[in-house]
């Protein structure tokens, strides 16, 4: 029965292509994950952020690999471990044969971990995959930040799948101060934050600039300084960084994270459709 819901999980999703069979069911095990941290006591220490909660929450049109998430104050001492056994607990009840790799540092801030999979595969009848062989073995990287910028906003959502469950996520404008400072930061072309940039300014959302100003001291160029940003700083930087870009670069990265329907809108990226966008923010 209970690999039935996930069956019948994927496909509500109408999937059109071997890379869209393979993010649905890997965002079918990010809410099971959800669903089982939900009901322990791990969203009375930690927020969840970043693209996945975008997309699961406020309806980002994009799959996202990750699980992020930020305690809700300092605590290097947190473990991530007891956590990570409920949601393998839990998954192992929908036909899952999870493996936990921790990958964290005692030293370090972020706490690591992926979650793997490669039995649910050869139960799920799959439309696509099954064709071109075997369904990749499902990985999911958990992150846990420790040691949280401060000024975050945050409130209770509800997923209803499998089961109906609370879980405390970032706000929007607290989110996309965490998407510019990302943006702004990176080391690496990443086109996901580009993507999600369009989704933040067509919805209009607004900054968090505390948080922002917050992240900025901690990581990045401006690190340990005594910054304070708004509107007029953000617009500076983010030209600038759009002026700076090999789109084309930005377009292959975000490619296989979104369906088939939305290609040809990817197709249309450009410094000057990107440099348009920041009209969007002064609204």
């Amino acid at each position: 029965m209970s690999i039935k819901l996930i069956q019948d999980r994927l496909h509500s999703y109408n999937c059109a292509s071997t890379i869209e069979e393979e993010h649905a069911v890997r965002e079918i095990t990010q809410e099971v994950a959800l669903a089982a941290l939900g009901r322990s006591e791990f969203f009375k220490h930690a927020v969840f952020q970043g693209g996945t909660s975008l997309r699961i929450f406020y309806g980002l049109n994009r799959f996202s690999e990750d699980m992020d998430f930020v305690l809700k104050s300092r605590n290097c001492d947190f473990e991530l471990q007891p956590h990570l056994q409920v949601v393998c607990d839990e998954l192992k009840a929908y036909g899952y044969d999870i493996e936990i790799a921790d990958r964290s540092k005692l030293d370090a801030a972020v706490k690591k971990a992926f979650l793997k999979d490669d039995s649910l595969g050869r139960v799920l009848q799959l439309q696509y995959a099954d064709r071109t062989g075997p369904l990749r073995k499902i990985r999911i990287k958990f992150e846990v930040d420790t040691n949280p910028p401060s000024g975050s906003g945050m409130e209770i959502k509800y997923v209803d799948f499998p089961f109906i469950s609370s879980v405390t996520v970032q706000d929007k404008p607290s989110l996309f101060a965490g998407k510019l400072h990302a943006l702004l930061c990176r080391e690496y072309l990443k086109g996901r934050d580009w993507y999600d940039f369009l989704w933040y300014t067509t919805n209009k959302v607004g900054i968090n600039y505390v948080f922002l100003s917050s992240a900025l001291r901690q990581q990045g160029p401006w690190c340990h300084t005594e910054i304070q940003v708004d509107l007029d700083w953000c617009l500076e930087q983010l030209e600038a960084k759009i002026n700076s870009i090999d789109w084309e670069e930005a377009r292959n990265d975000v490619r296989r994270f979104v369906k088939v329907s939305e290609q040809a809108s990817v197709g249309l990226w450009s410094k000057e459709l990107f440099l348009s966008r920041l009209e969007k923010i002064k609204d």
